[in-house]
């Protein structure tokens, strides 16, 4: 006899911790720069350059980057904008890596805060999140069928699994030229810019993957002209494109993270020799894992009829895919200026990020916490500081329906922002609007007994000897063919023709006449 068996391609986490950094550090305006009187908007983010892994420790290194602006002094002041970076160096401790394994580092900034020393310094004050995950690849060699040429029984039992068939990273390049309307003056400099892919998507095809979403895009700039007025240019394009994927079909279930890389704007002329375009060019680092859902039948059990036949196994673990799914959930609130504070006039932009908790697992759902953290940039009455802004942070609460979801399952959590729609009610308040789409992937784990190997010997004649040649059997509360054949040596089928049965189905108080196929 010999086992059929059928590897199956999974991942597991080898390893996984989390650790929060702190930096500070004190920053001179570059001498390029006009002085600074005032700061009005800030925005980070974090670079991770390189990912170390050692026994037992994954170093993490990378920066901070931060973008301030501010008002200049003088008795028209203006906006302007101050770039720089803080470097950061993490040794992480995450017991049972070891050096040569890969780990994947996902960032968050908690907070960040900018301060105004004097008018040529700066101070940054930023609190970062790690969370280290180190994920290893496994075959598991399972008997699927048995092959024989003497009598023996054997089944089967089903088993959802969901095999890894690609594992890799690779990059989206996304490049866009959008061009000012005609009722917006040229540009001279840039003096702020926001460029963020939203909504993004994928989803797996034949030999590639699909990546779309929205290029959301905010410029501050100085026009051109005797003026020299300084003008805001929001827009929202769709951009969609495909990734080469050898191995990709479509109906898999794609894990697909991504951190943008670099980020490159410049501004071009249009057909008519002037600076109305603005070009962006674009990289997401792409973290790709992707699932095939498969359905075996493993071997499960065995037994002789003319020989002795026993299954050797072991516990094996397996991972099914339980559910990918998403919902929405709508947050309002209202954020108010300081009483100090000089009347609004205008918003011009607005943006959010969003904070979320590790998701808990409720009945048949995830429960998703976190905060959806929001900056609105905005004219002020005050002639002095024409230009300022307001942050509020506004929790949320949201359970995602995920149907047979428990304990023993893992996942994947991704929040994006689908909608935000900021307003002024009056000077000193705001009205907020958004949409949070929150999406998860969710993994089932099971332990199997697999079949392992056969050992084959001669039949026990003494024990054969001991059972009737011919029996009627009552069936018992949780009997089965298969118990009643292993138990007299007689196959499944011969039960079955004795008995008249046209299914394996049995109930407690069945009667069945059982006659031995072998004789002493």
């Amino acid at each position: 006899m010999e086992l059929v068996r059928k590897n199956i391609h999974m991942d597991r986490i080898k390893g996984q911790a989390s650790t929060q950094i702190t930096l500070e550090d004190d920053i001179n305006i570059l001498d390029s720069k006009p002085d600074a009187s005032r700061l009005i908007y800030d925005r980070g983010n974090v670079a991770l350059e390189e990912v170390k892994v050692t026994e037992d420790h994954v170093t993490v290194r990378g920066k901070l980057q931060f973008l301030v602006m501010y008002l200049t002094e003088g008795e028209k002041p203006v906006p302007a904008c101050m770039e720089g970076s803080l470097p950061f160096d993490e040794q992480i401790y995450v017991e049972g890596v070891q050096s040569g394994d890969s780990a994947n580092v996902k960032w968050n900034l908690e907070d960040i805060t900018v301060g105004l020393i004097n008018s040529r310094k700066l101070s940054i004050q930023a609190l970062i999140s790690l969370k280290v995950c180190s994920e290893m690849m496994y075959d598991e060699e399972t008997a699927v069928d048995l092959y024989h040429e003497e009598p023996v029984e054997y089944r089967k039992k089903p088993l959802r699994i969901a095999q890894m068939t690609v594992k890799k990273r690779d990059i989206f390049r996304m490049k866009e030229e959008l061009e000012l309307p005609q009722n917006f003056p040229n540009v001279s400099q840039i003096i702020w810019q926001s460029v963020e892919p939203e909504n993004v998507e994928f989803r797996a095809l034949e030999g590639k993957i699909s990546v779309q979403g929205d290029l959301n895009a905010f410029f501050m700039y100085e026009g051109e002209g005797e003026e020299q007025a300084v003008k805001c240019y929001e827009t929202s394009v769709p951009f969609n494109g495909t990734v080469d994927c050898t191995g990709c079909d479509e109906g898999m279930a794609a894990d697909i993270d991504y951190i943008l890389g670099s980020k490159d704007v410049e501004v071009r002329p249009d057909f008519d020799g002037e600076q109305r375009v603005f070009a962006i060019e674009l990289v997401m680092d792409l973290d790709i894992s992707l699932y095939e859902e498969e359905r075996l039948d493993i071997l499960s059990g065995v037994y002789g009829v003319v020989k002795e036949v026993e299954a050797v196994s072991k516990p094996a673990q397996f991972k099914g895919l339980l559910a990918k799914t998403s919902g929405k959930t709508k947050v309002t609130d209202r954020m108010k200026l300081a009483s100090s504070d000089a009347p609004m006039v205008q918003v011009l932009y607005s943006e959010a990020q969003i904070q979320t908790e590790d998701g808990e697992i409720v009945e048949n759902g995830i429960h998703i916490k976190g905060s959806l953290n929001i900056q609105t940039l905005y004219l002020s009455s005050d002639e002095k500081a024409p230009y300022s802004s307001i942050k509020g942070s506004i929790p949320f609460s949201y359970v995602l329906d995920v149907p047979d979801v428990n304990n023993g399952c893992t996942f994947k959590i991704q929040a994006g922002l689908e909608q935000l729609a900021v307003a002024m009610l009056d000077g000193g308040e705001l009205d907020v609007k958004a949409v949070i789409v929150c999406r998860a992937i969710v993994f089932e784990h099971k332990t199997e007994n697999i079949v392992t190997d056969i050992v084959v010997s001669d039949l026990d004649m003494n024990k054969l000897s001991s059972l009737p040649g011919i029996v009627i059997y009552i069936a018992k509360e949780g009997d089965s063919l298969w118990d009643v054949g292993k138990r007299y040596y007689v196959p499944i089928s011969q039960i079955k023709e004795t008995n008249d049965m046209t299914t394996e189905e049995i109930r407690p108080g069945d009667k069945l006449l059982i006659v031995k196929g072998i004789s002493n």
